[in-house]
């Protein structure tokens, strides 16, 4: 019986000790949190000089910052761990708020609230500064291989409470390759974003009745919808990344026109 409880309190002691690899980037994560809450609790101040008199107001009447879209990339890498440790190293400056492994496992390595380095340089209709209101989203994939349905299932998840949560639009979600046409192609062609849409994140569309108004602008639309045209190319390529992936041509063909249309009218 004593053998037996000694036995016991090893394995407990094995297990409370288990190592974390992520041990000291957790620390630091804390570290870093705690710094910020130390700066959102000091009082308001004057900004200008004559006005260092005069007292603050506190008002009752705020909020945290919320994400008001959800950018989904692939990792480009060819293993989940290879992610995490190229978003725990600071000299890489770069980071996501949630990464999901092909087997589904989700990664939340960072509060929703807290603005992630993702995006770069990048445009979405007239906000160019992504990464300020937006939600990263990594998916284990080097950018050549199919998303795999664990993947896409616990992401799917993911999507919906970030949607409740934060009253996303449904056309808010989108991808890398969206807002960085000239820089990034990432998720790759197989992901299935009309599936996505089916569920209710991101927008697509149905073409059997649509009659393309007479002088339609194709580029002008593409910018309703929210590309930036000033790289007229890059725009089209993206475009047919997330609505048309069998077609890789930097053309815009009228079925391709009456797919703009119609998107364009969701906007």
């Amino acid at each position: 019986m004593k053998f037996k409880i000694i036995i016991a309190a090893l394995v407990l002691l094995t297990n409370s000790c288990s190592f974390n690899k992520y041990a000291a980037t957790n620390k630091s994560y804390k570290k870093q949190t705690k710094a910020f809450a130390k700066q959102l609790r000091k009082q308001p101040h004057a900004i200008d000089s004559a006005m260092m008199a005069q007292q603050w107001v506190g008002t009752t009447n705020f909020g945290m910052r919320k994400p008001n879209f959800v950018i989904i990339h692939h990792t480009a890498q060819n293993a989940c761990d290879s992610t995490l440790r190229t978003f725990t190293l600071p000299r890489t400056q770069v980071s996501a708020h949630y990464v999901i492994c092909k087997d589904g496992t989700i990664h939340h390595m960072l509060n929703d609230y807290l603005r992630a380095w993702h995006a770069g340089n990048s445009k979405w209709g007239n906000v160019t500064d992504i990464n300020s209101s937006s939600i990263g989203i990594e998916l284990d994939n080097n950018g050549f291989e199919i998303f795999t349905d664990a993947q896409i299932k616990s992401l799917l998840q993911v999507l919906q409470q970030l949607k409740k949560n934060n009253n996303i639009p449904t056309a808010n979600f989108i991808g890398h390759s969206d807002i960085a046409p000239k820089r990034k192609v990432d998720p790759n062609k197989y992901f299935p974003w009309q599936l996505l849409a089916q569920n209710g994140f991101g927008n697509w569309y149905d073409t059997a009745n649509v009659q393309l108004p007479q002088n339609f602008n194709a580029l002008q639309s593409l910018r309703i919808v929210g590309y930036d045209t000033k790289d007229s190319v890059a725009a089209i390529k993206a475009f047919k990344l997330h609505f048309v992936q069998q077609d890789s041509l930097s053309i815009i063909t009228e079925a391709n026109k009456k797919i703009i249309y119609e998107l364009s009218k969701k906007y």
